[in-house]
């Protein structure tokens, strides 16, 4: 009897592992990778932000200016993408869902205002990517590390 609840035990053990290592890699397979040192791809992005973003986050990603004040509508300017900005601060799946889906999705008030557009249905996940990856490249290279640090200890 002992040997037989030994024996399920293990079984059960192994069979909580398997299914942690599926639901692991699952997750893995769902998180945006930023492919910053791709430049097939961040050349793309380049052209992306170029036609999409550049309009109101500036043509060398410095943003509007006083992009941490309100305007007299209420709304917050572009900011930055640069390393003066706050971009860096977020892992790449935040980034890809506010420029998706909007600020309002991402903290959960359908009515926060915003001039950021939302890119659902006009720029697709890979354009979106390659944007975001363009982006990243532009940091300085101590920038990009701390990035992929965060990136790998908020995996998803």
């Amino acid at each position: 009897m002992k040997k037989s609840l030994v024996i399920a035990g293990c079984v059960g053990m192994l069979l909580a592992s398997a299914l942690f290592v599926a639901v692991m890699s699952m997750a893995a397979e769902d998180r945006i990778i930023l492919k910053d040192t791709d430049l097939r791809i961040v050349a793309a992005g380049e052209a992306v932000y170029a036609s999409n973003c550049a309009s109101c986050h500036g043509a060398n990603l410095e943003g509007q200016s006083n992009w941490r004040s309100p305007g007299s509508d209420g709304r917050l300017p572009a900011p930055p993408h640069d390393n003066t900005g706050h971009t860096w601060h977020h892992d790449g799946d935040t980034l890809f869902r506010l420029t998706k889906y909007g600020t309002g999705a991402l903290i959960g008030d359908p009515e926060y205002a915003s001039n950021m557009p939302i890119y659902d249905g006009v720029l697709t996940d890979n354009e979106i990517i390659a944007v975001l990856s363009y982006i990243k490249s532009t940091w300085p290279q101590e920038i990009r590390e701390r990035h992929d640090e965060m990136e790998q200890d908020h995996p998803g």
